[in-house]
């Protein structure tokens, strides 16, 4: 694919373009609140259901199910009702499930609750990005598009700090805080508040252009291109949508198959999905508190870590956004492969490492604790500089204009799928091949990744969308 000229000229309004992709990922930093405020809740989850660990493990996992079908289903959604209007659909289920999973008294009906948020979180997760891909030039699209990324981790050190000042302040998460009620409650309903800001503002921004054309609108998407690029460039761009859709018939799920076979770019999509889950990554997100405990560290403690690594994520990110137009998406994969690659290895030799005290707790002894924190650190700065925020910029921009809502769709479910199986089997390896037998497989899937990346991954970097092939 030949990269053509970009569509950001004089007359680009810039501000209003990055003022429109930070609404949008205000999903973004929901998905991450969401995904991240569950690490801090689990013994008040644990002292409230008094059920076993089978059931706060389903508990805990439970949201991934509804992400896994929100992300399948927004994607053709958003083909017939428009990226916004899903968006905003997804910011009503935030709110509810926020609410819903503080004030829960049973197992099931947390469960019931967390899949609501978990349709919201699978939506923003695909739809976000794309939403971001359609309305920016592509000199700048990486850019941009990493924002979620920056909102995800951004949400999840939100989550952290606010977990970790509430359970302070409370003398732990299973006390009492407020109004009677526990500090794990109010950890979900704070989430309240930036759910309403996201729906309120999803008012103040524009459908997509490419949905509008999809729809017959054009006036409706020659104003919005007029509006973000300026009067000649957004004809011209409306033009090249127009065509690029007429080569073609309008999205529908059949185009995924081509003469009965699965299109090649969408096992790459399923790839990129899966892998950013078979390292491991959100063992960190959702069990972090738990992992460091398991290894001696106070939950004071285990909390205050989780904060660390959040900022230290924060800072990749930034780094990754300064330079994925630049050196591109693939490099970046790979780089982040090997250095995953790297420090779960050495993660796992810690952890194979550790011994057991007289409690029948592990404990990381001698240079083998601080060297497994370094490495964890390390690991999460690693996962954010590449696979993080790279691999949904690449979902949203690599599938041609016919199948990207589907691909999305498609992609994000196999990507919440492959989480959900993660997430679930963790508490059941650390007890059958232990801590470092966990780790051994996400070192694996770290080293299989870099292959995959290189033998089936092409770059994307300055190609306009109407460009997209497909990698065919």
């Amino acid at each position: 694919m030949e990269a053509t000229a970009s569509m950001q000229t004089d007359d680009t309004n810039l501000g209003q373009i990055i003022l429109i992709s930070v609404i949008a990922t205000i999903g973004g930093f929901l998905f991450g609140f969401d995904s991240g405020v569950i690490n801090g809740t689990i013994d008040g989850l644990r002292a409230e259901f008094g059920d076993g660990e089978w059931v706060i493990s389903f508990s805990v996992a439970s949201m991934l199910i509804g992400c896994a079908v929100g992300a399948m289903i927004a994607g053709r959604t958003a083909d017939i009702f428009g990226r916004r209007g899903v968006l905003m659909v997804a910011a009503v289920f935030f709110f509810v499930s926020a609410w819903g999973s503080g004030v829960s008294t049973g197992a099931i009906e947390f469960i019931l609750y967390r899949i609501l948020g978990g349709l919201a979180v699978g939506a923003a997760s695909v739809l976000a990005p794309a939403y971001i891909s359609e309305i920016t030039p592509a000199s700048i699209r990486g850019r941009l598009s990493s924002i979620q990324q920056v909102a995800i981790i951004v949400g999840l050190t939100a989550a952290f700090m606010s977990n970790y000042v509430l359970a302070g302040t409370a003398g732990s998460s299973t006390s009492e805080f407020w109004l009677g009620f526990e500090a794990w409650r109010w950890m979900f309903w704070i989430e309240m508040v930036p759910a309403a800001i996201f729906l309120f503002a999803l008012f103040a921004i524009p459908q997509s252009p490419r949905f509008l054309v999809i729809k017959d609108r054009d006036e409706q998407a020659m104003s919005v291109l007029q509006r973000l690029f300026g009067r000649a460039a957004g004809e011209r761009k409306l033009t090249e949508i127009k065509a690029s859709i007429a080569t073609d018939h309008k999205p529908r799920l059949a185009d995924l198959f081509d003469n009965g076979k699965v299109r090649p770019i969408v096992w790459v999509g399923i790839g990129l999905a899966v892998f950013q889950q078979l390292v491991g990554i959100n063992i960190v997100f959702y069990y972090g508190a738990v992992l460091w405990q398991s290894v001696g560290f106070t939950e004071d403690n285990a909390l205050l870590i989780n904060v660390i690594m959040g900022v230290v994520s924060i800072g990749a990110v930034m780094v990754a956004l300064a330079v994925i137009d630049k050196i591109g998406r693939k490099p970046l994969l790979i780089i982040g492969s090997i250095g995953m690659a790297i420090t779960l290895g050495t993660m796992m030799i810690c952890f194979f490492n550790a011994t057991t005290n007289e409690a029948g707790d592990l404990v990381l002894p001698g240079f083998w604790g601080p060297l497994a924190l370094f490495s964890g650190v390390t690991y999460a700065a690693m996962f954010n500089l590449s696979w993080g925020p790279v691999m949904w910029v690449m979902l949203g921009e690599m599938f041609p204009n016919q199948i990207r809502g589907s691909g999305l769709g498609v992609a994000g479910f196999f990507q919440w799928f492959a989480n959900f199986g993660v997430t679930l089997t963790f508490p059941i390896l650390l007890v059958t091949i232990s801590l470092g037998g966990a780790y051994a497989i996400y070192f694996l899937g770290a080293v299989v990744s870099i292959f995959f990346v290189a033998k089936a991954v092409s770059e994307t970097k300055g190609v306009e969308l109407e460009d997209m092939k497909g990698f065919e």
